[in-house]
């Protein structure tokens, strides 16, 4: 674990403020914490993903274990699904940009307020984002990113979040702000879009998921709520 890998997840646990059942918007194998023994349960089937090819999957989950790794807290993106979740949101409104305005003129050197401003969708951008950078990483190092060590990895990250690396067909920067909100999402939302495998990001921050009622303990302040998490799929955690 990096000397990053803490604060990294006591930032998480503030973003979880948010109501996590509401931040989703539209083959791994996984392994995620079980609900009462601590134990480790194995998914029954690895996941497919349908959009991104196997080596855009192989750097999706390269990246991702970096964004929110395991630690002393507990799984990271990976255990919790976060590659699954990234691959099924690009066949949502999302990942088609059908949520936010497409049409031109497209004025990138504008400030961010003036809202999105670039001619490709989540899609593309995750398609020509994984290719530039992969052709990126052949060029400099002589191996795609998947294959290169955790330690530059993580730095080439830094580097494209800082805007030190820079591609032809899309923002670098705008490339890891949609691989890093998207994974946040993923280790947060509830776990009927994909992420959040049994509700291990929940359990981490103590958020109790999509309960009904909370009426009993409105007039208990300092009581900490004694029940685990539940899906909107009835699921419980």
């Amino acid at each position: 674990m990096t000397e990053d890998a803490k604060p990294r997840r006591r930032f998480l646990q503030a973003l979880a403020i948010v109501p996590a059942s509401t931040l989703a918007v539209g083959g791994l194998t996984t392994a995620c914490t079980s609900g009462d023994d601590g134990k480790t349960a194995q998914a029954a089937k690895p996941y497919a993903p349908t959009y991104f090819t196997q080596p855009e999957w192989t750097f999706i989950v390269a990246a991702v274990d970096h964004l929110i790794p395991a630690d002393d807290y507990g799984p990271g993106a990976i255990a919790a699904g976060v590659p699954e979740f990234i691959d099924r949101q690009m066949e949502t409104p999302f990942g088609h940009g059908k949520l936010w305005y497409m049409e031109g003129p497209f004025h990138t050197d504008q400030v961010p307020e003036l809202g999105y401003q670039l001619n490709q969708n989540p899609r593309q951008v995750y398609r020509h984002g994984i290719e530039a950078c992969n052709a990126w990483c052949v060029k400099t190092h002589g191996k795609v990113y998947a294959e290169l060590d955790k330690a530059l990895q993580e730095q080439i990250l830094k580097d494209l979040q800082g805007g030190k690396i820079r591609f032809d067909t899309v923002p670098a920067t705008t490339f890891f702000s949609f691989l890093l909100s998207n994974t946040k999402e993923g280790f947060f939302a509830d776990p009927i879009y994909g992420g959040n495998k049994n509700m291990v990001g929940w359990k981490m921050v103590g958020f109790p998921g999509a309960r009904a009622d909370y009426m009993d303990w409105v007039d208990q302040p300092n009581v900490k709520y004694p029940y685990g998490p539940v899906s909107i799929s009835g699921e419980k955690g």
